[in-house]
């Protein structure tokens, strides 16, 4: 495994879902303690982090495909489904996209944002590991983004799920790590 070098200027770390109508129905909080410890590093080096969180205005702006395995009914949603949860210590001033599919660049500024400031690599993590996090590391792989995707911080319904996401797809994009390596490997580093 070749040593992370990180330009902590020209990185930022994605969090994807990481919101409490998402988090608690996958028994993720264990992932938001990994993510906590990685939003603590990224600030102390002032680097850009993008909180990524799917929401809807009314239900007519989400997909509906035909598709022959059905998600179940979304129903009434609590009034802070789409919040971020506690923990992540978000506040007015950082930066959140609101997404309204799983990628978080495809109709988003994200992009844009990313490239205004220089950023040519991401560091991701979040829920669903084979669905929100896959599709916005696909989508990053298309723009051209260096990645590392912090394995550990991540979590699907399924244990296979999350790892068919770890051995087929991420390994030939981008960079894995643990959240201890990454931050052991990067200790130092400004």
């Amino acid at each position: 495994m070749d040593q992370t070098t990180v330009d902590f200027q020209k990185t930022a770390l994605v969090l994807i879902d990481l919101q409490k109508g998402i988090v608690n129905p996958f028994g993720g909080q264990e992932i938001v303690a990994k993510a906590v410890k990685l939003v603590e590093r990224f600030r102390q080096n002032n680097s850009f982090i993008a909180f990524v969180k799917v929401d809807f205005h009314d239900g007519k702006d989400a997909l509906k495909p035909l598709t022959d395995q059905q998600p179940a009914a979304a129903g009434a949603r609590p009034v802070d489904w789409a919040e971020f949860v506690p923990e992540l210590g978000v506040d007015e001033a950082d930066y959140v996209v609101t997404k309204r599919q799983w990628g978080a660049f495809f109709g988003t500024d994200l992009d844009l944002q990313l490239r205004r400031r220089g950023i040519d690599t991401i560091v991701l993590l979040g829920i669903a590991t084979n669905i929100g996090v896959e599709m916005t590391a696909r989508e990053a792989f298309q723009l051209g983004y260096q990645q590392y995707f912090i394995t550990d911080a991540m979590k699907s319904v399924t244990a296979e799920e999350h790892e068919a996401s770890c051995k087929y797809i991420f390994p030939r994009i981008g960079r894995l790590r643990t959240t201890e390596q990454f931050l052991a490997e990067t200790e130092g580093w400004k």
